[in-house]
């Protein structure tokens, strides 16, 4: 029988970050981590790194998902993993706006978002089609121009064969071991360790060796808190809500992608809404938007400022009774937010070996 999947405690939420460094038993206390095994910060003033019910964080299961993820086992062919289109060190986002990576060499519909702090979000895509990072992997894992697997009993028969992945799965879940569930059990798990919130921002807003912010990067926070901070404004600089952000004026209907939030709603006031994304990270996550459209953080603020189009469920924010829509922002307070966007790149996370691909055993 396979020994019981290890909990961490609270304060140890953190560690798996993944170090393969146990915790301890339930009730007991780990051992005190080496110093190169540090914990990762969580941004400021998150004290816990939220599991889901039934899906506690272990050591295991951290591993497992992280080797699943970055594993081209899962795909159809065999060639293509999740960090394929998920790349660290583009914050695990990717760097074209239409990926051709998956299985298909087909592009796919939207951009490839960024994977950061995901344990602190619900519904999740840009228009909200999943509750939780337990249903997150399955659409990917299955969609045809992605992951391709369309046969996912031969897929479990396949991981089966391999006395790694069995090992891994009984370690992670014990006799239970391989199924379906569990593998989606295991990359969410993995995913919720994606933690952001130690760049030169952070180490400013914690006092630490580091943390210094110009006058023209603090200039430039006071900004996105006044401007941008109905959308932007929280520690996770995202409100995790959907919003339209005057991109297009038309949205198609049914089923089309193009309806944002409103595919999944099926509601018109929903048409054109997308989630917002997080800014951390976001001078390596480029380009932007659920397509991709933008480049640059540049060209990002001068649709803010003067590319914004109206349409029936545009943020109020953004409408100025006769004028344009926009936001108006000067020269020097547009530089001001960009020297401020720069603060927020978590080099640690960008290049963190323990959430990038394991050492073959």
């Amino acid at each position: 029988m396979s020994p019981r999947p290890r909990r961490w405690t609270a304060a140890w939420l953190l560690l798996p970050v993944l170090l393969g460094a146990c915790g301890g038993e339930s009730g007991g206390g780990p051992s005190p981590a080496p110093e190169s095994d540090a914990p990762r910060a969580l941004p400021a003033g998150f004290t816990t790194l939220p599991t889901l019910q039934g899906n506690p964080l272990t050591p295991e299961g951290v591993s497992l998902g992280r080797w699943l993820f970055h594993s081209p086992v899962l795909s159809s062919t065999g060639q293509v993993s999740c960090a394929t289109c998920h790349p660290q060190a583009h914050a695990f986002a990717h760097d074209t706006p239409l990926t051709r990576r998956g299985v298909s060499g087909r592009p796919l519909a939207r951009h490839t978002p960024a994977l950061i702090n995901l344990a602190w979000t619900g519904e999740l895509f840009w228009d909200g089609g999943v509750k939780n990072l337990e249903s997150l992997s399955l659409a990917p894992l299955t969609h045809p121009d992605e992951l391709g697997q369309a046969d996912l009993a031969g897929l479990l028969e396949r991981l089966a064969s391999q006395p790694e992945a069995v090992r891994r799965f009984e370690a992670a879940f014990g006799p239970e071991g391989l199924s379906l569930g569990n593998l989606l059990r295991a990359l969410a798990q993995f995913q919720r360790t994606l933690v952001s919130a130690d760049s030169r921002y952070d180490r400013w807003r914690r006092g630490e060796q580091g943390g210094v912010l110009s006058h023209q990067e603090q200039a430039g926070f006071e900004l996105v808190q006044r401007r941008c901070g109905p959308c932007h404004g929280t520690e996770l600089f995202t409100d995790n809500a959907f919003h339209n952000n005057g991109l297009d004026s038309h949205f198609g209907a049914g089923e089309d992608v193009r309806r944002g939030r409103g595919r999944v709603t099926q509601r018109a006031e929903d048409d054109g809404r997308y989630k917002t994304p997080t800014l951390r990270n976001v001078a390596r996550s480029a380009p932007y938007m659920h397509d991709g459209r933008f480049a640059t953080l540049d060209a990002v603020l001068e649709h803010y400022r003067h590319g914004m189009v109206p349409s029936a469920t545009l943020e109020p924010l953004f409408q100025r009774g006769s004028a344009p829509p926009g936001l108006s922002l000067e020269d020097g307070e547009k530089a001001a937010i960009l020297a401020f966007l720069e603060t927020l790149t978590d080099e640690s996370f960008l290049t963190d070996s323990r959430l990038g691909p394991p050492e073959a055993p």
